[in-house]
């Protein structure tokens, strides 16, 4: 039996080994302190949770139109307009199960074979494969941690080319936490307008900032690169919805309508009652955002500064979302009981056996030279996975 060439290309998550072990750690009594979790561990705020029960009550659980109901668009489009300043219709919208979902329309309402899509490195895992299965090609674009993990902009006009359809630009970003300035995003909305790059912009967490940073959707620099650029958010960071599902996407017609094609025939709507939901999310109160990014800067510090304090460890401070970029670059070669740590994922399978910590290995995020750690976790847990891991460094030979 043959299955799908194209298919087949597309890569398992890098992760599932260590998550396997650690789920098999914790059944059988283990404390395993996690650092890998990609969500906020805070609870969905209550009158989200109202609404949702709402919508039940009213019986708002039947097929909406396949692309998103219309008080949710217009909520979307209200929102893009207050936080954003950006100016869309809702026939320029779309709500998918998903952020990913909505970068996966994407990429299939754009690429054509040939079509190469220019992924900044750290990257969220999923960019690659998603631009896999809309037929394009990946290509990375190498960062460097004392540029704060960015764009340079010289390579990117080098790496620019006749194939060249998109930029991934992911701000504030997963895994690094980086936020582009104004400055920066002209520059690189420069190459992409000259170029007539299409932009997919992933400001997922752009609620989740620090510092007095703000985020700026590239989108809202100039018309010119406006009409090149898809902005992909949703409402699963900023408010605690994960598990809800819903995403969605603000960019040109021609592009959002075909998104609606491929939707309406791939999953239909996404579910109605998270739907109403997150309308209701949209306009609500925010003003439990502030005290949640309060309690993640704090953890963010302390992460920060015990990284840092430990011999071989380092690390910097990310200016958004919850991720810690820790590099372990002067640990490679050295030994514990015997194993030699040889890469980021040795580092992380043996600091889960030995000190039953649980960390991303950044080969996932193509960058072997670190671990991925999340502080959407408990300061206690953050402490207790931190001291163990220092005890770890300390027995490497």
């Amino acid at each position: 039996m043959e299955l799908s060439k194209r298919a087949k290309k597309i890569s398992a998550s890098l992760t599932l080994a260590i998550s396997a072990k650690a789920n098999k750690l914790k059944a059988a009594g283990e404390d395993v302190v996690s650092f890998g979790a990609g969500e906020p561990d805070f609870n969905t705020p209550e009158f989200i949770c109202d609404a949702a029960r709402e919508a039940l009550e009213i019986g708002f659980t039947r097929y909406t139109a396949a692309s998103g109901y219309e008080d949710l668009k217009e909520a979307i489009v209200q929102k893009l307009k207050r936080d954003n300043n950006l100016d869309f219709n809702k026939d320029q919208v779309i709500v998918s199960n998903g952020a990913k979902h909505s970068l996966f329309n994407t990429f299939q309402a754009i690429l054509n074979p040939g079509d190469e899509v220019i992924i900044p490195v750290p990257y969220w895992l999923t960019y690659p494969e998603t631009v896999k299965m809309g037929g394009g090609t990946p290509v990375f674009l190498e960062t460097k941690e004392n540029e704060d993990f960015k764009i340079n902009i010289d390579k990117l006009k080098d790496m620019v080319n006749e194939n060249t359809k998109a930029l991934i630009l992911n701000s504030p970003s997963n895994p690094t936490g980086s936020i582009y300035t104004k400055e920066e995003l002209k520059a690189i909305a420069k190459i992409a307008v000259d170029n007539e790059i299409i932009v997919v912009s992933d400001e997922i967490y752009e609620k989740i900032v620090y510092d007095g940073n703000k985020h700026i959707s590239i989108a809202s620099l100039n018309d010119d690169i406006k009409k090149l650029t898809v902005v992909i958010n949703g409402v699963s960071k900023a408010y605690a919805m994960t598990g809800w599902r819903i995403g969605y996407a603000a960019g040109p017609k021609e592009i959002i309508e075909v998104m609606s094609n491929i939707q309406s025939h791939a999953t239909s709507n996404p579910n109605s009652i998270a739907q109403y939901a997150s309308n209701k999310a949209l306009r609500g109160d925010h003003s439990f955002m502030e005290d949640r990014k309060n309690k993640f800067s704090e953890r963010r510090d302390y992460m920060y500064e015990n990284i840092n304090s430990i011999n071989e460890l380092s690390c910097l401070k990310p200016g958004g979302a919850f991720y810690i970029m820790m590099n372990i670059s002067n640990v490679i070669g050295k030994k514990i009981d015997g194993n030699t740590i040889k890469d980021s994922f040795s580092f992380a399978d043996n600091l889960l056996e030995y000190k039953k910590v649980a960390v991303i290995p950044g080969v996932a995020f193509g960058a072997d030279n670190f671990i991925r750690l999340s502080y959407a976790n408990s300061m206690e847990n953050i402490k207790k996975g931190l001291n163990r891991t220092q005890e770890f460094i300390n027995n490497l030979k």
